[in-house]
């Protein structure tokens, strides 16, 4: 998927993680919009790729590829609501130039928690060898910390993570950047561990920025932009599982190849599990370039069966949905659009996904964006715990350089 009106050229189009939070029954009757935080591309960051996480106290977190006082490569910031209803932004930490930066830059993923409360998250440049990190940030008293937890090497090694990351029970940590791999803590340091090298090559995917989610068994689930078929100028992109295996190795299994047809292509966010084992996601390509929301589930012969949730039909529907989905409690879906939306503008749109008692969707747009207000979001929205929806935009607001928002039921 190509984005097009980016002011922030040398990052790629591939866009992060997704995160979904399945707690609320929202009743989007007449939802509210409100710009939490407008970027400036300044000292306060700009340009917002990946999706927030939500600590216990209802603060926001999230990262910025540009701006911040080190280089401009890019902050951690976090958004704390006001006695007032005001919310205020603390840039957590300021990641350095893209061209000179052994602690990273460059972020365009999203952050995760332990149960500590420490960050991680992955930048795409930077590092000991300039192909990004994945990074660990602590809070300590009236500053956080950030420990490089490993440097990309490019080559077998993978180069230039743009997805977040996510943590399994006994704290390692898994993620793509090019290859698929788990980063496991030390006495002294973090070792990684290349899971799988994709290929592009005899039915395997290429491509493999995508974020990965794992499930109760251990198994881990992504997608890759490229590869699979022999359709699109090198492959429509795939759904894989990987499954540990008794030797300690993994194991790709194929899910879906994408043909570019009614069934989408190139997919760059990040699945999401249901409570039944269903797998959800968006691809930006296929039907007539619009994009379209689709679920996998497993039959009884073994088999994963696509099926096509919702065509996007462009305009004012929203165009190139991108970011994943997230999923409250009675099985709505909720994700963003990069273009489509307002004619005046096509900046995208926040949109609703409810399922009814005939196995149809029925969509509603919640927000268009109109570029003052933001523009181009394209990461997965997260819900709290009362329904409302987080999210953030790559460009638009007052000062140019995205916002993060909020919608209310």
């Amino acid at each position: 998927m190509r984005f097009t009106q980016i002011c922030y050229p040398l990052v790629s189009a591939t866009a992060s993680s997704v995160l979904a939070l399945t707690l609320a029954i929202p009743s989007w009757s007449a939802p509210r919009y409100k710009v939490l935080h407008a970027f400036t591309g300044g000292n306060d960051g700009g340009g917002l790729w990946g999706s927030l996480v939500l600590d216990k106290q209802g603060n926001v977190y999230g990262t910025t590829v540009a701006g911040g006082r080190k280089g401009k490569g890019g902050t951690a910031f976090e958004l704390s609501r006001q006695a007032n209803g005001v919310w205020s932004q603390t840039v957590l930490y300021n990641f350095c130039s893209l061209s000179d930066c052994t602690d990273g830059g460059g972020s365009t993923a999203g952050l995760i928690f332990d149960a500590a409360g420490n960050l991680y998250g992955t930048t795409e440049s930077g590092g000991s060898h300039v192909y990004g990190t994945v990074f660990k940030l602590t809070a300590g008293s009236g500053a956080w910390k950030e420990t490089v937890l490993h440097s990309f090497r490019f080559n077998q090694y993978g180069c230039c993570p743009k997805a977040s990351l996510v943590m399994d029970n006994k704290g390692n940590l898994f993620g793509t950047a090019s290859v698929a791999f788990e980063l496991s803590p030390g006495a002294e340091d973090w070792k990684e561990t290349v899971l799988h090298h994709f290929t592009g090559q005899h039915g395997d995917g290429s491509d493999a920025y995508a974020g990965l989610i794992l499930d109760a068994a251990g198994n881990l689930y992504g997608q890759t932009e490229m590869g699979g078929s022999d359709r699109c100028g090198g492959g429509c992109g795939t759904v894989y599982q990987l499954t540990p295996t008794s030797d300690g190795k993994w194991k790709e299994n194929v899910l879906h190849r994408f043909q570019a047809r009614w069934d989408g292509s190139s997919p760059v966010g990040a699945l999401l599990l249901d409570g039944t084992g269903n797998l959800y996601g968006t691809a930006g390509g296929g039907n007539a370039a619009h994009g379209v929301v689709f679920r996998l589930s497993l039959d009884a012969d073994g088999r994963w069966r696509e099926t096509v949730v919702y065509n996007l039909l462009g305009g004012s529907d929203g165009d190139q949905p991108g970011g994943g989905v997230a999923m409250d409690k009675v099985g709505n879906l909720y994700g963003t659009t990069v273009a489509g939306g307002d004619p005046n503008c096509d900046c995208g749109v926040v949109f609703k996904l409810a399922p009814g008692s005939d196995g149809k969707w029925s969509y509603t747009v919640l927000h268009r964006f109109l570029g003052s207000d933001g523009a181009q979001p394209a990461a997965a929205p997260i819900l709290d715990s009362k329904g409302s929806l987080y999210g953030t935009t790559i460009t638009g607001g007052s000062g140019g350089a995205g916002v993060v928002f909020e919608i209310t039921p």
